[in-house]
């Protein structure tokens, strides 16, 4: 069994500049994709994922993953760590969350029925992540 190819992070970085594809990259090194992946993030390349987890704190079922309320809180959760969402969506999303917030209800979630709002308490899932997202939005 042979070594596995190492990629060269300088190289990487310097060809993943002049804008090479990542199956160019993988060609190029003798790996996969994936393995041009990992190397970017070893090689500090990459950007880091946005973590939705505080504004889907649910194990989602696949059926429920793409749903208006889930891609509404994952456009809030981007906001809020300050990635760019187009208008148009954090503009719905908004309007969602505020709809919630100003009539007293919250939005919650399990895989049999998926999203429901239910009435706000006093730590209300919703206005947080509304509140941070528009204090990140100005």
């Amino acid at each position: 069994m042979g070594r596995r190819p190492q990629v060269d992070h300088e190289e990487l970085a310097r060809l993943s500049a002049k804008g090479w594809s990542n199956a160019d990259l993988a060609a190029h090194f003798g790996v996969t994709e994936s393995g041009i992946l990992q190397a970017k993030r070893s090689a500090g390349l990459s950007k880091p994922m946005t973590d939705h987890s505080a504004a889907l704190p649910w194990k989602l079922a696949r059926s429920h993953s793409q749903s208006g309320p889930a891609t509404n809180l994952r456009n809030l959760s981007a906001a809020a760590q300050g990635r760019p969402v187009p208008k148009e969506k954090i503009n719905t999303a908004l309007r969602w969350a505020r709809r919630l917030v100003d009539n007293g209800l919250d939005i919650a979630y399990d895989p049999e029925q998926g999203f429901h709002e239910i009435e706000a308490s006093d730590v209300s899932h919703i206005a947080q992540i509304l509140k941070t997202a528009e204090t990140r939005l100005g």
